[in-house]
């Protein structure tokens, strides 16, 4: 997840080169915000400038709380953000109640709604069988047509493994988002719910749709090529209801990292970007296959076992987090990482195959119109590490 050093990010060259040297395998890309200062650079090519400052004693803005953001005109794309003194270490610290009820409420209805979607989907396979057999008949009976733009499509679609289809979805809203950045009358609806701010009043629905939210191309970029090139890797291992309900529950999780570390630290600031749920992703891979051989995408000559990219990538974001280091948000990459590893060495076993209750459940709710209608059914199997 990109911070945005009190004004959204370093310039577009550094980012570039940092992003693209050190995720060619793996994400490292959510930069963090420290002091809460923005790049002038930076502000001058996003049309970001530093308000006066006030008082510290004035009250702080209701919807954005410390970090304010307003415009100077109505005509203006140019959003100017205002850093304020961070809240008392009490108050600050109790401000996590909310973000940690969303992150445990939010990490198990995407488990549930897994666990459903996989019940569907098996439901649904054998009607589905029929229904391509009797497409092909139809195919075959029907005269075809050179240059069909949809024949094209749905041949390429075909071609695309299932994990690459299960995260085409994750990178069309990506850019959809993006796109809104560029959009003036949107800068401020898009700073208020699209970068991650413990000062910031809003503070839970952010957690999830920061995700999904990139303001530089290349960071964008970067992201969505790490995820397609793992999530063939990770779809296959882990299914793709399972996958899903993991990189978004990854996205909360790592968000919440951020705001502890946030707090703790005194150093606030929006951040934003996928590559702390991409983190995950990454751990995840890496955690069960080990030997699996990566490659640095501009020296595809140097290989290295995932295990090692794994903890370099590690202990990196450590030495960022104990250091202080300004470029990445160390802490959400550390928060996805972890739960990455943890979620294949425990949570898998804990979760998710723990879900036959749950199935069952909704099986009787769906088959006999309630709980407790009897009759055992399918089960919702599939899809193991």
């Amino acid at each position: 997840m990109n911070a945005v050093p009190g004004s959204l990010g370093s310039n577009m060259a550094w980012r570039s080169c940092s992003v693209l040297l050190r995720l060619t395998g793996e994400d490292v890309l959510r930069s963090s915000v420290r002091g809460g200062r923005w790049n002038h650079s930076f502000q001058q090519r996003c049309g970001f400038r530093k308000a006066a400052r006030k008082p510290e004693s004035k009250k702080v803005e209701e919807d954005l709380g410390p970090a304010r953001y307003d415009t100077v005109h109505q005509k203006t794309s140019t959003p100017h953000y205002e850093q304020r003194a961070p809240p008392s270490s009490p108050r600050a610290f109790s401000r996590l109640i909310r973000p940690l009820v969303f992150t445990v409420g939010f990490t198990g209805c995407s488990f549930g709604s897994a666990a459903i979607w996989q019940y569907e989907s098996l439901k649904s396979r054998v009607q589905s069988y029929f229904d391509e057999v009797r497409a092909d008949w139809l195919e075959k009976l029907r005269p075809q047509k050179r240059g069909d733009f949809r024949k094209e499509m749905n041949q390429w679609w075909n071609s695309l493994s299932e994990g690459q289809r299960t995260v085409t979805g994750i990178i069309a809203a990506n850019a959809v988002v993006f796109c809104c950045w560029r959009v003036p009358s949107l800068q401020r609806f898009m700073i208020k719910y699209f970068t991650a701010n413990p000062a910031s009043k809003t503070l839970c629905s952010p957690m999830l749709l920061s995700t999904f939210s990139h303001f530089s191309f290349f960071h964008m970029a970067a992201n969505m090529y790490v995820l397609w090139s793992f999530s063939t890797s990770a779809v296959s291992m882990l299914g793709r209801e399972q996958f899903m309900a993991v990189y978004l529950s990854a996205g909360v999780i790592s968000t919440f990292a951020s705001y502890v570390c946030k707090m703790a630290t005194g150093r606030f600031g929006p951040s934003l970007g996928a590559s702390g749920a991409i983190m995950t992703v990454l751990a995840a891979v890496c955690t069960k296959m080990p030997e699996a051989k990566l490659a640095i995408i501009f020296l595809p000559m140097f290989t290295f076992t995932a295990a090692n990219a794994l903890k370099a990538i590690v202990a990196m974001d450590t030495a960022g987090l104990v250091l202080g280091w300004k470029f990445f948000d160390h802490a959400a990459h550390l928060g996805g990482a972890m739960f990455g590893i943890w979620y294949i060495l425990f949570g898998h076993e804990l979760i998710w195959k723990n879900r036959e209750p749950f199935v069952k459940f909704w099986h009787d709710l769906r088959t006999r119109g309630g709980p407790g209608g009897g009759g055992g059914g399918d089960d919702g199997r599939g899809g193991s590490v």
